[in-house]
């Protein structure tokens, strides 16, 4: 059943659509602001459009995640010239900073320590990085940066300059010298550091365009003038492919029961937009989410998530709430009474929109179509309602979290990721209501 916030929303949402239907819905929403994208002056997206009343979040800084995520969809949908702005001075940024890189890769920087990591949120305007401490050990964030970029310049779309490429070299280097196949990072939730599919994953879906990349272009010299070839990265990419193999379909397999962690929907990206995984594999990861992560709203991160607990507002003041806790996570986790009521995020249903939309563009079985819908559903339930305390309607939230017994927007609304993949489950909607009018 799918659980609708906005009132609007009950008059539009149907058990099936025509091609016209979806296409009125994505104009409303356009029309409304709800695909609204607040960039910067340079292309970048902060994290959420919140203004000035809640700087404390932080979330006005960039994160490289969500901005590869938001470039994506542009692309998918033929906003090109927003993904190419975007790339390129995420570009300049890890130029301006590629020191991180090539110290580590020296081993003149120890990698233990996360400040010392190519910083993975920034300040946008100035391509300045925050002092204050981060869990910048997110391989992920890397991984994407290089195979969205690496992208755009295989499909046509990017010719790199020579600087740009140089910075590219730079990245095979430095996931071997961290050893990225074991190597213990935060990941997608910035949290405690473990050796997780979900970042490994990322990083070799980023080497595999980056090799596709110089089979075309021919071999690089990095910064330091080393030779990067495409030969060179075949082992790079297979240590990766091994640990998926050991790992997956979990997250973590490491004994520690802090880390270890059989679901995680961070890994649902991996089957979309990566298309690292396929096949049983894939089919194994999202009957996992839906079966053990899924709620009434949206979808949990992973069982006993404490981010956003039940009165999280009530329990944290303004700057605790989204406080780097990936030294100790004790005392959040704390604050969950029990497993079950964790928050339920609104950025995954509309990517489980695009798996079954891939799945049914090859199957063309019914039930695939049947899913792709039901899913684009519940993303289309999120979107809020114009009675919900100080969050005006027709936005896509980050999560639902329990305040006083109810399920309410947390306060990171609008959440440009959010956007973005709800913005892809609706242009994938409408290819395949094209498809399957065409073969009726």
């Amino acid at each position: 059943m799918t659980l609708i916030r906005n009132p609007l929303r009950n008059a539009m949402i149907r058990p099936e659509y025509c091609l016209a239907e979806i296409r009125a819905i994505s104009a409303l929403l356009e029309a409304m602001g709800t695909l609204t994208f607040a960039s910067l002056p340079n292309g970048l997206f902060p994290a959420a459009a919140l203004g000035s009343a809640k700087s404390y979040t932080g979330y006005s800084y960039v994160w490289v995640r969500d901005n590869i995520h938001i470039a994506h969809a542009h692309f998918r949908v033929g906003r090109t010239g927003v993904a190419i702005r975007n790339l390129r001075t995420l570009m300049a940024y890890f130029i301006k900073h590629q020191n991180r890189f090539i110290d580590i890769i020296a081993g003149t920087a120890d990698a233990t320590i996360p400040m010392n990591r190519p910083h993975i949120r920034f300040e946008g305007n100035t391509l300045e990085e925050v002092k204050e401490k981060w869990a910048h050990a997110q391989n992920d964030a890397l991984g994407y940066f290089l195979w969205m970029f690496c992208k755009l310049v295989n499909e046509g779309a990017l010719a790199p300059g020579a600087d740009e490429l140089n910075m590219l070299a730079l990245f095979p280097p430095y996931f071997e010298a961290i050893g990225y196949w074991q190597d213990e990072d935060s990941g997608h939730w910035e949290e405690t550091r473990k050796i997780s599919a979900s970042s490994i994953g990322v990083v070799v879906a980023g080497l595999t365009e980056f090799r596709k990349l110089l089979l075309n272009a021919g071999p690089l010299r990095d910064q330091r003038g080393t030779l990067i070839t495409a030969e060179m990265l075949e082992p790079l990419v297979e240590r990766g492919q091994a640990a998926l193999r050991e790992i997956l379909p979990s997250e973590c397999i490491q004994p520690d029961p802090l880390k270890q962690r059989r679901y995680d929907s961070a890994l649902l990206f991996l089957v979309y937009p990566l298309e690292i995984v396929e096949g049983q594999t894939a089919d194994r990861i999202l009957a996992d989410i839906i079966n053990h992560l899924q709620g009434e709203v949206g979808i949990r991160r992973y069982l006993g998530d404490s981010y956003w607990a039940p009165d999280y507002k009530k329990k944290l003041r303004p700057a605790e709430r989204t406080a780097d806790v990936s030294d100790d996570i004790s005392g959040r986790s704390r604050l969950l009474p029990a497993v079950g009521q964790e928050a339920q995020w609104c950025i995954f249903d509309p990517i489980i929109t695009c798996a079954f939309d891939l799945k049914f563009k090859t199957s063309r079985l019914p039930e695939d179509r049947a899913k792709q819908i039901e899913y684009l559903n519940r993303s289309l339930g999120q979107i809020t309602a114009a009675d919900e305390a100080g969050v005006p309607a027709f936005r896509c939230p980050e999560l639902y979290y329990l305040e006083a017994g109810l399920y309410v927007p947390n306060d990171h609304v609008p959440l440009l990721w959010t956007q973005a993949n709800l913005l892809l489950a609706l242009k994938l909607m409408e290819e395949t209501c094209l498809l399957y009018e065409n073969n009726r």
